[in-house]
């Protein structure tokens, strides 16, 4: 299961930075911090499907996605093409990301933020928003329900948007049992990291439609992002597509028709 070698891992690296940078000292550093980007509000704005670009460099299930990746040229080339927010993903070990890149990728364009790592502890939050993050991802299956209403709680005091992931019903009902408005519905099985997109078809008419819905992973070309876009999807989330691809322009151009 590589979710759960994910997470046995993800213990003892927030327990490190934990020791190398204390929460106080994280608190300390929130006084100084511009007010976050409004990431719900900019996947609602205007017409048509929008578009959160992944940073990612490498995957546990395909490797290294793209050779020598510069997460600053990437973010610019997402943010000129018209993506509506950017997710940045900080896990070092499996997906070679790193906490560096999100606050070097802030400084460099206004777009939202997204971390996207496994969140399993409320010191990641601060974590986020003291390297410029506007969102996090919070994965339903990593988290009992209690501590996802914590999280929830604690990411808005900091002005954080939670972006809440779920692959099947069971953790849906879950997390519509509390106070989250974004769900990402995840195509990709974490045990298996097998893809189906019809994971998305089957949940999405189980959401209320005052929630927005995410679509994750999977997503390849227009005709995938038209079967959502007719479902009812209002934003999706692509990473191996854009990074793997030699003109990212024009694949945002044809994902976005």
């Amino acid at each position: 299961m590589i979710l759960d070698e994910i997470y046995k891992h993800k213990l003892l690296e927030v327990e490190e930075s934990k020791e190398r940078i204390s929460l106080s000292r994280l608190e300390g550093a929130l006084a100084g911090l511009s007010p976050t980007k409004d990431f719900g509000a900019a996947l609602q704005t205007g017409g048509g499907i929008k578009l959160i670009a992944e940073i990612k460099a490498a995957s546990p299930s395909l490797g290294v996605l793209r050779e020598g990746l510069d997460p600053v040229a990437l973010a610019l080339e997402y943010q000129r093409a018209g993506a509506t927010a950017i997710s940045v993903l900080t896990d070092k070990k499996f997906f070679h990301g790193s906490l560096s890149n999100l606050e070097e990728v802030r400084r460099a364009v206004s777009l939202p933020l997204l971390r996207k790592d496994f969140i399993i502890d409320g010191y990641q939050l601060y974590e986020a928003r003291v390297a410029g993050a506007d969102a996090v991802l919070l994965i339903a299956r990593l988290l009992d329900k209690k501590t996802l209403e914590t999280f929830l709680k604690l990411a808005g005091q900091l002005g954080l948007a939670c972006l809440v992931e779920v692959h099947t019903e069971e953790e849906l009902k879950k997390v519509l049992d509390t106070p989250a408005r974004l769900i990402g519905i995840n195509n990709r099985d974490l045990d298996t990291f097998k893809v189906d997109l019809n994971t998305t078809l089957k949940l999405l008419p189980l959401v209320p439609v005052d929630r927005i819905v995410v679509s994750e992973s999977g997503i390849h070309n227009r005709e995938d992002v038209r079967r959502l876009e007719k479902a009812g999807v209002r934003a999706i989330l692509v990473g191996e597509a854009l990074v793997r691809s030699k003109d990212v322009a024009s694949k945002i151009k044809e994902l976005l028709g």
